[in-house]
């Protein structure tokens, strides 16, 4: 067994699940993957062999435990991946300042489109409430790439933490047929076009839990 593990709830439902695992992925780094499907009557119990929140994803690094997804994404930069934040001071504040607003807000998006990768519910959930959150992550793309993202195609030019924050965002606007201008596309594109974001989701098609409703 490597000696990072990472407990991980469904593919196709646990968006703060992918954050993590995505940044580890596109880190390099061999961990193995303990998923356990949510939702289930042993859900709780058996997450709670893992994480002392009772909630996934967490990294098992040694005896450390990291149970939160942003903080899980922070130790991977801070300890094995420096690149995975901007190397300037400021546009780093800037970063952390986005991946801290997707962390705790957007709240009317999470509960009206969750994340549903397996299937199409075009025109679902879009509340004047959830168009006004699109229209800041679509703001917030718009700027990243007009100011940062000279030096390739994500929102800092390479891939950050940031984009790892967005990519369960840019599968929620594929599930709802959320309509992107050209500059959201072509962003959207890219995050699909991501080897393990493919792998992630060819897992989730490969599931076989059913769970309506289910928001995370």
């Amino acid at each position: 067994m490597t000696k990072l593990t990472l407990v991980i709830g469904n593919k196709n439902y646990s968006s703060w699940s992918l954050r993590a695992w995505l940044v580890m992925k596109q880190a390099g780094l061999e961990f193995t993957e303990v998923r356990i499907p949510l939702d289930g009557p042993t859900s709780h119990a058996e997450i709670r062999r893992y994480s002392p929140s009772g909630k996934v994803p967490v990294l098992i690094d040694g005896d450390l435990k990291v149970w939160e997804s942003l903080a899980i994404c922070e130790y991977v930069a801070d300890r094995y991946a420096h690149h995975l934040w901007p190397a300037d001071v400021a546009q780093r504040a800037i970063a952390r300042s986005i991946c801290a607003e997707m962390h705790a807000g957007f709240q009317n998006l999470r509960q009206n489109m969750p994340m549903d990768c397996r299937n199409r519910y075009p025109g679902e959930g879009m509340t004047p409430s959830v168009e006004a959150e699109i229209y800041r992550i679509f703001t917030m793309w718009h700027e990243c790439r007009q100011k940062f993202g000279t030096g390739g195609p994500m929102l800092f030019g390479k891939f950050t933490i940031v984009d790892a924050m967005f990519a369960p965002i840019v599968l929620r606007f594929v599930t709802y047929g959320v309509k992107f201008n050209a500059e959201g596309k072509a962003y959207a594109d890219e995050i699909l076009a991501i080897p393990a974001i493919q792998e992630w989701l060819a897992a989730a098609y490969s599931e076989s839990e059913n769970i309506p409703h289910f928001k995370i």
